[in-house]
């Protein structure tokens, strides 16, 4: 069926070389965009274009076509606009108005008209003359459902963006959430930056990394799990406030919060500690909600969230210790070593995760206490033993925090590590760890100490996860549909 629908579509596309003098154009000038017609004249009276002839040249997908008679009602979307168009017989001539039967929904095509209130007053273009610019050769989907149809939106996202409003609206808000926090950094005076995506050493988070190979130099790379040493060299270098907006690759499994390529933001300022990126944290994220809905408030599934500061704050030690101690553990239980692996089985723990006791506990945060941490939340007091890039606060905890938001881990911050040895006796331990099987742990990196050796100012460090931060601003609970295209397993071909 739909085979014999292709080729009556393909019939009609031939026809256009001859009756419309092109079967593909090159270009076509357009005076202005759909979104800025409607934007400009869209609060505009009927009675205004009866007394002033707005004549416009735009583009756009034709997505319905009506015809009654001598009037055909149709409309054209861009990525952020919608307009209708009128075709009228008495205008175009008949010739012109019986090759409306050549177009087909989904047909891009230029129009050139004035533009008109119609009686129920909707804004519409009254074509004086139009012309066909690409043929849509398959038909549309009418709608999505089921979950089928879920999978085929990120697989072929462009159909989504075509017949999906709320899809392409989600996309523009993340555009646009993503152009208010460098507004905010900017008016902050940091300077953007890029660092390198191909790495020797993969270094600057505890992650799993994609490892490539460089032909003509002949060695191994690692594709970044992290912009963070290669920030904090240049803030050595002198470059006191810096931040990047990029991907990065980690070898991690795909879930509703995770996707192996994601985009964050890390950003450093010479001089400044924890305390202050909290603030700052606070500022931006209140800064980016007024941006783009008006209001500190905004909807988030069935709650509301608020990015009023001040934000609430929490430690994590002692959270991971209260559950414990209502799920009836004793204090101190968990650091006996056998009685440590009994509360890993019965709490359904991950091994790996929970192998000291200090692990165990953060492993106890993350499963009993950050998944209900709807509103903005900073976490403090995480233990030194899963903080090799932090500074110490005592011999058990360093200075850092993480913002939770909807129980998502959305940023992660320290005050930074400036001492050359303790960086070198960290790594060390990092890299033990690693040489016992865990491969999230951190690589030694001589090069980055070295570049410590040279002074690092006191400094604070921040990373954000653009996408996480995309699904909250646009009231979405899976990280595939924040991302235009998620990785997803090939499809089987026969």
């Amino acid at each position: 069926m739909e085979e014999d629908l292709i080729e009556i579509r393909r019939s009609k596309w031939e026809k256009w070389k001859e009756s419309f003098g092109e079967k593909l154009p090159e270009k076509y000038e357009i005076t202005k965009s759909i979104s800025s017609i409607v934007s400009e004249f869209s609060f505009q009276p009927k009675e205004y274009f009866e007394e002033n002839r707005i004549e416009v040249k735009t583009a756009g997908r034709l997505i319905s076509m009506r015809k009654m008679g001598k009037l055909t009602f149709s409309h054209i979307i861009e990525a952020e606009g919608k307009i209708q168009i009128l075709f009228e017989k008495n205008i175009l001539g008949e010739d012109f108005y019986e090759k409306l039967s050549l177009l087909d929904i989904g047909d891009i095509i230029g129009v050139n008209g004035y533009l008109l209130k119609t009686r129920t007053g909707e804004l519409s273009i009254a074509v004086q003359s139009y012309k066909p610019l690409s043929k849509c050769l398959i038909p549309l989907p009418e709608k999505w459902h089921g979950l089928a149809d879920i999978e085929q939106r990120y697989r072929q996202r462009y159909l989504d963006l075509i017949i999906n409003s709320e899809s392409k609206e989600r996309f523009v808000k993340r555009i646009k959430m993503v152009e208010a926090i460098r507004k905010f950094m900017t008016n902050r005076n940091y300077l953007e930056v890029e660092t390198p995506m191909l790495q020797p050493i993969a270094g600057g988070a505890a992650a799993k990394p994609f490892s490539t190979h460089h032909n003509a130099l002949n060695i191994d790379l690692f594709l970044r799990i992290a912009p963070e040493l290669y920030l904090k060299r240049l803030v050595v270098g002198g470059f006191n406030k810096v931040f990047e907006i990029n991907r990065n690759f980690r070898n991690e499994g795909v879930d509703s919060k995770h996707n192996p390529e994601f985009t964050m933001m890390e950003f450093y300022e010479a001089f400044s500690s924890m305390d202050d990126f909290m603030k700052m944290t606070e500022e931006m994220l209140s800064f980016i909600s007024k941006e783009i809905y008006g209001s500190e408030e905004i909807p988030f599934m069935n709650e509301t969230i608020s990015f009023k500061a001040p934000f609430k704050r929490i430690d994590l030690l002692e959270e991971a210790k209260n559950v414990l101690l209502e799920k009836g553990v004793k204090e101190g239980e968990w650091e006996e070593q056998d009685k440590m692996r009994q509360l890993v089985a019965r709490f359904d723990l991950s091994k790996e995760k929970a192998r000291t006791p200090m692990r165990f506990l953060v492993e106890v945060f993350d499963t009993f206490v950050a998944p209900n941490l709807m509103q903005p939340t900073f976490v403090v007091g995480f233990p030194l033993e899963v903080s090799p890039l932090s500074r110490k606060k005592d011999d058990l905890t360093v200075r850092r925090f993480e913002l939770y938001i909807a129980g998502m881990e959305i940023a992660n911050g320290f005050s930074e590590l400036n001492d050359p040895d303790d960086q070198r006796e960290r790594f060390i331990s990092q890299a033990k760890e690693k040489s016992k099987g865990d491969a999230e742990a951190m690589s030694y990196d001589e090069d980055y100490c070295l570049a410590l050796d040279y002074g690092l100012p006191p400094t604070a460090g921040e990373g954000i996860g653009i996408d996480r931060l995309a699904m909250i601003f646009t009231n979405t609970d899976s990280i595939r549909d924040v991302l235009l295209f998620p990785l997803l397993k090939p499809q089987k071909t026969e």
